[in-house]
């Protein structure tokens, strides 16, 4: 079977925000929501980063990794698994609604 794939672009696109385009939390939210098919990040001091998609490689690796990881919770029951999409606000790193 011979599978075509397209390259991926694999590097980010950082936007840096002047002061008076700087969001809120509600407004980014809101900026993620009307752009569902990226996959957006922030960081704490205020870029605005662009994913690439991962591409199939990683995204084969991604899935074993939350494969694994929910299989040591069920056993451990220490609390909830998410995988990378689920939008998140991590205070210490940055925010992310993608």
């Amino acid at each position: 079977m011979t599978v075509a794939t397209t390259p991926v672009e694999t590097n980010p696109i950082v936007l840096r925000m002047p002061p008076a385009l700087d969001m809120d939390d509600d407004q980014f939210f809101e900026f993620c929501q009307v752009n569902r098919d990226l996959r957006i990040e922030r960081t704490l001091d205020g870029k605005i980063i662009v994913m690439p998609p991962t591409g199939g490689e990683t995204s084969d690796r991604n899935s074993d990794i939350n494969f694994q990881l929910r299989l040591w919770n069920r056993q451990t029951k220490l609390g909830k698994v998410f995988e990378s999409s689920c939008g998140n606000k991590a205070a210490q790193w940055g925010r992310s609604f993608s």
